[in-house]
């Protein structure tokens, strides 16, 4: 099965990728993990996109491309694939059609994690981060009365981009880039929305409901 997941900021797209991938025995592909492979490696697109990386620019999609082009022609991903990160735009889902033509195949559908904005801005600035042990807690669904953490007696503080006018900001850039895209796979009749509030597992059985007809 060959699915793609999109999802604003916040929406829990990489639990639920790990989650569904799993069930179906197939690959997550994120694009993070294919520019750490590439970087790691030494490869020439790895080369390529470190310079981006190093000045903190964005990876241009000529470069992320390849990369997702390389990674879906590996042995793993023969009969499936998960789909997290890629494609971001509509330029990019019309690539990655195209790419797919080739291989005789096509996505068999697109998950769309479906969360308000208000409930993003909850979850994502009410977390915050250990500065000894890195682990994250969160203010409202973790019970904690103080800002050290349980784990280490680190100290406990708000990342930058997990502040709100970031957050607010992170979502503006979301809806207009990714909107269009939500509608490209409309139109394509493969885009199914998926209620992703609540409990994670209860998430994870409404995905999983969804892909069962596709299911082999």
């Amino acid at each position: 099965m060959r699915i793609v997941l999109v999802g604003p900021p916040g929406a829990g797209k990489g639990t639920q990728a790990q989650f569904i991938a799993s069930h179906l025995s197939i690959p997550k592909i994120s694009t993070g993990d294919i520019f750490r492979a590439n970087v790691s490696g030494g490869t020439e697109l790895g080369r390529q996109a470190k310079q981006y990386m190093d000045r903190g620019d964005l990876v241009p999609d000529e470069v992320t491309i390849a990369m997702v082009r390389d990674r879906l022609g590996e042995d793993d991903a023969g009969d499936g694939f998960l789909l997290d990160g890629f494609p971001r735009n509509v330029p990019q889902a019309e690539t990655l059609k195209k790419i797919l033509a080739e291989w005789d195949a096509r996505l068999d559908i697109v998950l769309e994690l479906v969360v308000d904005e208000d409930e993003v801005v909850r979850r994502l600035s009410g977390r915050r981060t250990c500065d000894k042990c890195g682990r994250i807690w969160h203010v409202d669904f973790d019970d904690k009365q103080d800002d050290i953490c349980d784990d280490c007696g680190g100290h406990l503080f708000q990342r930058d981009d997990d502040k709100k006018e970031v957050v607010m900001h992170r979502l503006e850039v979301y809806k207009h880039d990714t909107a269009p895209l939500v509608q490209f796979y409309a139109d394509e009749h493969i885009l199914v929305g998926i209620d992703a509030t609540g409990p994670v597992e209860d998430v994870t059985k409404r995905a999983l409901t969804a892909l069962r007809p596709l299911e082999k």
